[in-house]
């Protein structure tokens, strides 16, 4: 028996179907082995000057680990078939670890698509991990643990608890707080331009008056705008000049992870973390009419090559189903400008062609089959033609003034053929060098200059690309860590950074400038670049940043001033009766408390200056059963239910009856009716096709998807710790929302 290990259930499965009797496949789940995640886990070696992890494998993965070794004993050959990247690399050597074998001595198979064809190919070119890839990894997961152990407590006891710092998430905050800074800088300056028509309704735009060259800002004000119009109405217009040229419009390059993420932000409105998820299940495992197969290829890349045999195979498909005038007459090959393409060896691109769009449908999911058809269509858009356009500028010269009208048309769709033409035609009537032209209506409008858009999802990840911050597979969870610590909020598809954002980055600026500054953690992933390639040593560079890093935190702890709010009020803690109450703040606001704490947990609910607020309680209209005296609606972590008023002497609580009503949202598990039903336990929403389906919730489900991996479950709302969240109606992840939130955008961290 031959034993292969990978990361994934679902992948394991879709292997498993490959290469039936005579191997065994199993997941590790990820990480194994990993740094402990209660304390540091990192020791300076003082004699060599290197730092030494203390890796361990967690309680939740132990059971894994025995079946792993169990499985071990029994195999011929153990074969490591963890991702092709730093991150597989070493999950694949923490396994070796964990079953104690000698990581050189197990054969390292690598694949970019999850395909019958490409499993067999792996098992007979296997070869043997790639330590230098799996130190660049150690020492970026050291260098965040230093950063993320030292720099996050010391933020959380100067400013508040619950903040975070990181190497790439800080350096990422600032991007997003500097363009607000901008836009709060930003002073609106007026201009004009003249609006005019040609008879023919011929939109044309004004270029030059009296031999001046016009631009955006020329015309500053009302009273030139005016004097332009006046002497437009008097000029008398020829047409001076004819141009017809044709233009081509190039073909799309393939998707990588970042193009991907943004693409489907603007076309999909998928958030960069569900498009992961989504690529995820389609590389490892998908209904396929003939079983189950990978029908992408590795979704965490950022190279933009094809392996040979896909572009032949595309080239052949183009050629049948559109003609050979669709086809180039050699294959297009594209390589990646910014630096540092070296995580994977193959763009994103589907695994089988034969495996179209219109055949996905009937057995990929909505989300899937949206996803697949962006990838599938744009692999088919990058080997074929381009488009051409004929463009055509019509010249209107008068005395004064001088216009231009411009036009194009489609005259060959080319790759538009595959992805649809995203610029309609705008024709321009047929006119003859010479004649005069009349203008039709002329309209000076005020315009004035607009601040820089803030960053959307899509745009700072490719922002964070063009800078040479972070890899593939970090884009998405930086992101997501900013919202997880209400850094950011997402309004309207928009990054906005709340006021503590603000705080932390000029904390961060002062005291920690190189951990913020874009151009540092740059060189830091050329830096580790160069150690996956084997040209620079990976405890240098560690010791390089340890040891000045330290000796910031060290200052830090003693010259950043704290911003803790700890003001006393001058009041007596009433529970315990002995300590003030402080005035103190929190993740959620302000809020009063006994500077008796821990020993005192007495805590009150007040407004920002301070002042206490009464929790304001509503009065039933039934009375308590044991005492006859008024009941109250109070909330709990289960929702509303009925209590005794002359609590604590009297705790009769009750459940409150509700009247069964029909939502509008379907059943997540069968896709019926679901209604809000009465128990004894509270009211609940359950399935009408119950027995048959048991789904049952607490809250009222949307139809918005869980984003955790392998959770079919879908998003509740509920208040949580006096926070509006969204809570999984199955794994009970929770996510904040706003009111105007569409879709799941993160999850609490757990901490």
């Amino acid at each position: 028996m031959n034993l292969i290990i990978v990361e994934s259930p679902a992948k394991a499965k879709t292997i498993k179907n490959f290469l039936g009797k005579g191997y065994e496949v199993i997941a590790s789940k990820g990480h194994i082995r990993d740094l402990p995640k209660s304390r540091f886990g990192i020791t300076l070696d003082e004699e060599s000057g290197h730092l030494v992890p203390a890796y361990s494998v967690a309680k939740e993965n132990a059971a894994i680990v025995k079946e792993i070794k169990a499985l071990a004993k029994k195999a011929d050959t153990i074969y490591i078939a963890t991702d092709e990247d730093r991150e597989g690399e070493a999950i694949g050597w923490h396994i070796a670890h964990a079953m104690k074998k000698d990581p050189a001595t197990l054969p390292r198979i690598v694949f970019h698509e999850i395909t019958k064809t490409a499993i067999k190919h792996a098992l007979e070119s296997a070869r043997t991990l790639d330590m230098d890839m799996i130190n660049a990894q150690q020492a970026r997961r050291m260098l965040d643990r230093v950063v993320g152990y030292k720099l996050s407590p010391l933020l959380a006891s100067k400013i508040q608890k619950g903040l975070s710092g990181g190497r790439v998430q800080s350096s990422t905050l600032k991007l997003v707080v500097d363009r607000e800074r901008e836009i709060q800088a930003f002073i609106p300056v007026e201009y004009w331009s003249i609006d005019t028509v040609f008879k023919k309704n011929i939109d044309a735009n004004l270029i030059a008056h009296k031999g001046d060259k016009i631009t955006k800002m020329t015309i500053q004000n009302k009273e030139q705008a005016l004097a332009i119009e006046k002497s437009v109405n008097a000029d008398n217009f020829i047409i001076s000049k004819i141009e017809t040229k044709e233009r081509k419009s190039a073909t799309p390059p393939p998707f990588m992870t970042s193009t991907l993420q943004q693409t489907a932000s603007s076309k999909l409105g998928f958030t960069p973390k569900r498009t992961m998820m989504i690529a995820q299940s389609l590389y490892e495992g998908v209904k396929t009419p003939d079983g189950t197969s990978g029908v992408i290829t590795y979704m965490r890349t950022d190279s933009l090559n094809l392996a040979n045999e896909a572009v032949n195979g595309v080239r052949d498909v183009i050629e049948s189903r559109f003609g050979k005038k669709y086809l180039p007459k050699e294959a297009k090959v594209y390589t990646k400008k910014s630096k540092g393409a070296q995580e994977a060896h193959e763009a994103i691109r589907p695994t089988m062609l034969s495996f179209t769009p219109e055949i996905a449908q009937s057995f990929l999911k909505a989300d899937e089959i949206k996803l697949y058809r962006l990838i599938y269509e744009r692999f088919m858009a990058c080997q074929m033609e381009d488009a051409r356009f004929e463009q055509q500028s019509i010249i209107f010269t008068g005395e004064e003034n001088e216009y231009r009208a411009s036009g194009r048309k489609l005259i060959f769709d080319g790759f538009y053929a595959v992805t649809g033409a995203e610029d309609k035609d705008k024709l321009l009537p047929t006119l003859t060098k010479g004649d005069k032209a009349e203008t039709q209506s002329v309209k000076p409008e005020q315009h004035f200059t607009e601040p820089p858009a803030r960053y959307s999802e899509a745009s700072l990840i490719k922002k964070l690309e063009s800078e040479g911050v972070g890899r593939p597979s970090t884009y998405a969870p930086t992101v997501a860590t900013l919202s997880q610590r209400t850094y950011v909020n997402i309004e309207k598809k928009q990054i906005v950074p709340t006021e503590m954002a603000f705080t932390v980055t000029k904390i961060l600026e002062e005291h920690f400038a190189n951990i913020v500054d874009i151009s540092f953690t740059a060189n830091m992933e050329e830096k580790l670049d160069e150690v996956s390639e084997g040209n620079a040593d990976w405890q240098k560079l560690l010791a390089d940043f340890y040891v000045p890093f330290m000796q910031q935190v060290a200052d830090g702890k003693e010259n950043i001033v704290s911003l803790k709010l700890a003001k006393p009020l001058g009041r007596t803690c009433p529970k315990c009766g002995e300590s003030e109450l402080l005035l103190r703040s929190g993740r959620f606001g302000n809020f009063i408390a006994c500077s008796g704490f821990p020993k005192c947990k007495y805590t009150e609910q007040c407004d920002e200056e301070g002042n206490a607020v009464e929790k304001k309680e509503t009065t039933a209209e039934e009375k308590c059963d044991k005492c006859g005296k008024d009941m109250v609606i109070k909330n709990g972590r289960n929702g509303q239910f009925l209590a005794c008023s002359d609590y604590p002497d009297c705790k009769n609580t009750k459940s409150i009856n509700v009247e069964e009503k029909n939502s509008d949202t379907p059943c997540p598990d069968c896709g019926g009716t679901i209604s809000l039903k009465n128990s004894r336990r509270g009211p609940f929403w359950g399935c009408n096709d119950y027995p048959e389906c048991k789904f049952i919730s607490k809250f009222e489900p949307t139809t918005i998807k869980c984003e955790e991996k392998g959770c079919k479950g879908v998003l509740a709302p509920r208040t949580y710790r006096n926070k509006e969240v969204y809570e999984c109606v199955k794994c009970k992840a929770r996510t904040p929302r706003e009111e105007e939130a569409t879709e799941q955008e993160t999850k609490e961290e757990t901490k």
